[in-house]
Formats: C-alpha cells, sequence, structure tokens
C-alpha cells in the first residue's frame, strides 16, 4: 500500500465529506453537530485556497483516505503569521501514518509561505492527537476547560504550537 499527499480538487469533495461527517457524528475531533453539506464544503474549499491556504488530501491506492487543510488562526492583521490546522482521516486507515504524513505537508507549506506559527486546537482526551503532535514538536500552550459539548458530556480544549521560524 502507497500513500501519495497532493493538493485537493473538486473531485475529492465527496471523500472529504465522507470523512468529515464520519468524525462530526461519531468522534470529538470536531465540536460541529450537524453533518456538513457538499456545497459548504466546495465553498470550504474555494475560500481556502483563494486565500492562498492548502486544502490536501493524501490517497492511499488510489482513495482519499484523509485531508488536512490551515487557516487563518484569528482575523485580525496582527494575527497573519499565525495559522490553525486541523487534520482528519478515515477511521479504517488510522495508525497507518495517514495523519503523519499530512501533517508534516502542513507543516512544509506552512513554512514555504512565512508563517511563523502553526496551532492546533484538540479535544483534550484525543491521546492520539496530542502524541502524533508532540512527536512533530508541537507544545502544550494551554488549555480551555468544558468549552464545548458533544454526546451529551463537556469538552476541554487543549492548544498546542510549533513555531517554524526563529
Amino acid at each position: 500500500m502507497t500513500h501519495a499527499i497532493r493538493a485537493a480538487t473538486d473531485a475529492d469533495l465527496p471523500a472529504i465529506l465522507a470523512i468529515l461527517n464520519e468524525a462530526i457524528l461519531n468522534t470529538t475531533a470536531v465540536w460541529s453537530l450537524t453533518p456538513s453539506t457538499l456545497e459548504q464544503r466546495r465553498a470550504w474549499m474555494a475560500e481556502r485556497q483563494a486565500k492562498g491556504m492548502p486544502v490536501l488530501v493524501c490517497e492511499l491506492d488510489g482513495v482519499v483516505v484523509g485531508f488536512a487543510s490551515y487557516g487563518e488562526f484569528r482575523p485580525w492583521e496582527g494575527y497573519k503569521h499565525t495559522v490553525e490546522h486541523s487534520i482528519y482521516v478515515d477511521p479504517s486507515v488510522h495508525g497507518k501514518g495517514i495523519g503523519r504524513g499530512l501533517l508534516a505537508a502542513l507543516l512544509d507549506d506552512a513554512k514555504l509561505n512565512g508563517k511563523h506559527t502553526i496551532v492546533a486546537g484538540i479535544e483534550a482526551e484525543n491521546i492520539a492527537s496530542i502524541r502524533l503532535h508532540a512527536g512533530f514538536g508541537f507544545v502544550e500552550a494551554g488549555s480551555l476547560r468544558q468549552v464545548g459539548r458533544k454526546f451529551d458530556r463537556w469538552l476541554d480544549l487543549l492548544f498546542m504550537q510549533k513555531h517554524l521560524t526563529a
């Protein structure tokens, strides 16, 4: 099995949608409660790409099994060198290096585009994501307790960050 990471195209939107909606319906990786639509994902991708922000997919044997992107951390000019990212991987291929490959590609893109800091907002009990980020040199930057609610429980948000430039 070989995987390849590349820029997403419109043809990838159904797979991106399926992966995202699986995460919405079954995990605390994303705190949305309502599944997304193809039109919403299309608008999201167009907006990211129009701003020069990447939307990447990972193919495993020709099938899209994960996607990742980064976007503005906050909408004010003072934050223009900081981005926040997300990575979603089909659960059928967890543990196969897809998340690592996507994160490495996002970090390379952010450096190339002159970003100084990249931020991850992670549900505090998502140990796999915390370990993935720590393995790439992200450090814990703080947490917000009980700021989200999903599946009838309160969720804590852990922020991790990595400086890309000195």
